[in-house]
């Protein structure tokens, strides 16, 4: 006889591949009790506790020896009788609950023995074997129900651990949805928040990433009165330091046994001469400069500072820092190909936003291979790339650009050393540790400058149409570069959108981001990036943006924050300095601080964001103040700790 019985869902009993109706629930019940305790024999008292929730009635005894009488008839000499007990022989893979077991034990081993490509073909059979909720349609509050309870619990743990397998083998961008629905009906599982967060950050979005353990720790905190975990707590840290070991590390490939012979710093140098003519065996030259803007505008004084710089005296290293969205790659671009023609040797551009974690060891392995490096020459030790870089480029005429650059750790060991080569560094920050260098800081572009910005983009006379309105939309961009192509662009597209349209939209600040978007162009995104580099610096630079986005117009009380906070003082002011390093924040004449326009309605969306996480039942009773009142002019900066004299005032530095 071919049986095979199913509790992993809506019990079923099959025979001969032949599905066969066991009959009412509780002959189900007692056939799943039979079959749960497989090869062993059940007694009458304990097989009638996991059929009746209450106390068994008197005819208990003869309603269960009925049942049994009816499946002993589909079943044959499987059902064995004993004195006062039942036993239901079946092999293994005759019970989907043996079975499942079976494949979980096998590949978590596989797991464990560093084969998640296998542990994923085999827990994914073991989640296979599930068709619903265990013991679907059997009586609930009967001794079975601990049975139910107990296989509930192992398909999450499976779950995770099929989960866990994937991530190894790099299939992070499928998981995220199944994990959310995962977490949906299981918000209390720490390891699958983990999960999560991990999956985003390795699909690049590590701001996402942050929200998640936001998420996490509000639920926690919520339904169980508890903080995250050590290993959450670890996990959140790592995400936020950009640690490399979070990253993908594909499985290695089978070992052969090959000679192989690691060229030496001197090999190296053989196959790259120091000197010769542009093109020689060994050199790449790389022109790695993106296309120019056309229609960049308005930054003629800064564009002049950084050209004269790089054509100064050696060694050169220039920064360009400001606010996001202000231009300074594109400043940077346009700088490179002034003097492009001054650098024969190459030129090298670097873009460390397309990245979620940058190391220093990657930016040179990153350069040493635009220098015509083979990547497997390519040294492991990160001191070792940096002398190898340092040769090639001695006495070469090599501009390198590196754009994203969020800490000077970054881009140190790349400095000219001597005469040839030239470094431009595009960041949000001042990078004031770096020494010897030369800072070109932008600002906010001039009303006239935007202008000009937004004329490059639309036809003048539909742009002098409506000159009030003209005025009204350079106002509503704050200066922002990006913001001005943003609408210039959406202008250019929609012919028959007026500036006005575009203004009354604009006019809302809580969709003003939603508006700020157009294909590649985001000042969301912009901020995303600038956000979630201070965030990996400064914790509290995060929970900050989030305090100052409920209520932008709102005086800042040193006192309640660092309580709110869980920080002193000074830990306060340290974290101020680091936002209006990184143009987040921005010291008015008063010793105060305030918000920068755009700035104001993302932190606003922060603010909101951490709400609806803290609580998702009510959020919209609990909205932020600055979401429900109304902010006043939204164009402008607001005021933070803007009465001066007060001495509850945040002094930005002090």
């Amino acid at each position: 006889m071919k049986l095979q019985i199913r509790l992993l869902g809506t019990v079923e009993l099959r025979v001969d591949d032949k599905v066969i109706a066991p009959g009412a629930a509780k002959r189900r019940a007692v056939l799943a009790a039979l079959a749960l305790e497989a090869n062993r024999a059940v007694s009458l008292p304990r097989m009638a506790d996991m059929v009746w929730a209450a106390c068994p009635p008197a005819s208990a005894v003869a309603n269960l020896r009925s049942h049994v009488a009816a499946l002993r008839r589909t079943l044959g000499g499987r059902l064995i009788a004993h004195r006062n007990a039942y036993e239901l022989r079946l092999a293994t893979h005759e019970l989907d609950v043996t079975e499942f077991h079976r494949l979980a034990d096998e590949g978590r081993a596989l797991l464990a023995a560093a084969d998640p490509a296998s542990a994923v073909a085999t827990l994914t059979a073991a989640l296979a074997q599930w068709g619903g909720p265990s013991g679907e349609g059997l009586p609930r509050g009967t001794a079975l129900d601990s049975w139910w309870t107990g296989l509930d619990e192992q398909r999450l743990q499976v779950f995770e651990e099929l989960a866990e397998a994937r991530l190894a083998v790099g299939d992070h961008g499928q998981l995220l949805s199944e994990l959310r629905r995962h977490l949906a009906g299981h918000p209390l599982r720490e390891r699958a928040w983990g999960q999560l967060m991990l999956a985003l950050y390795r699909c690049g979005d590590v701001s996402a990433a942050l929200t998640v353990y936001q998420d996490a720790r509000a639920v926690l905190e919520e339904q169980l009165g508890i903080e995250p975990g050590d290993e959450l707590v670890a996990l959140h840290r790592a995400v936020l330091d950009r640690a490399s070991e979070l990253a993908h590390t594909p499985a290695p490939a089978p070992v052969t046994t090959a000679s192989v012979t690691f060229p030496s710093p001197q090999a190296s140098a053989a196959r790259v001469p120091p000197a010769g003519p542009i093109g020689a065996a060994g050199w790449v030259v790389p022109r790695e400069l993106p296309a120019d803007l056309v229609t960049f505008v308005g930054r003629e004084r800064e564009t002049t500072k950084v050209v004269t710089a790089l054509r100064g005296a050696a060694p050169i290293t220039v920064v360009i820092t400001g606010p996001p969205g202000s231009g300074k790659t594109a400043l940077a671009v346009r700088a490179a190909h002034a003097v492009a023609a001054e650098f024969p040797d190459g030129q090298v551009f670097v873009d460390l936003d397309k990245r979620t974690s940058v190391n220093p060891g990657e930016v040179l392995a990153r350069v040493l291979r635009a220098l015509g490096v083979a990547p497997a020459d390519v040294p492991e030790d990160v001191d070792e790339r940096a002398g190898w870089f340092r040769s090639l480029v001695a006495d070469r005429r090599l501009l390198l650009v590196v754009d994203g650059v969020t800490r000077s750790a970054q881009v140190r060991a790349l400095l000219p050393a001597g005469p040839g080569p030239a470094l431009v560094v595009v960041g949000q920050r001042r990078l004031g540790s770096l020494d010897g260098v030369r800072h070109v800081t932008l600002r906010s572009l001039a009303a006239i400058g935007a202008r000009e910005l937004l004329e490059a983009l639309v036809d003048r006379g539909r742009l002098a149409v409506d000159p009030a309105a003209m005025g009204e939309l350079v106002r509503l961009c704050a200066g922002s570069v990006l913001a001005l192509r943003v609408a210039g662009t959406r202008l250019a597209a929609y012919p028959a959108m007026s500036v006005a349209a575009l203004v009354a939209q604009l006019g809302d600040g809580r969709e003003r981001l939603d508006l700020l978007d157009y294909e590649d162009l985001s000042v969301r995104r912009s901020l995303d990036s600038v956000v979630a580099a201070v965030r990996a610096e400064d914790e509290v630079a995060g929970r900050l943006l989030v305090l100052l986005g409920a209520a932008p117009d709102a005086l800042l009380q040193p006192e309640r924050v660092t309580r709110q906070l869980g920080i002193s003082s000074a830990r306060l002011r340290r974290t101020l300095d680091g936002l209006a390093d990184a143009h987040l924040v921005q010291p008015d004449e008063s010793g105060g601080c305030r918000l920068p326009a755009l700035v104001r309605e993302y932190a606003a969306e922060l603010a909101a964001a951490s709400t609806v996480a803290a609580h998702p039942r009510d959020w919209k009773a609990r909205r932020p103040v600055g979401c429900l009142m109304g902010r006043g002019d939204l164009s402008g900066p607001g005021p933070i700790g803007s009465h001066g004299d007060s001495p509850t005032s945040v002094r930005a530095g002090s």
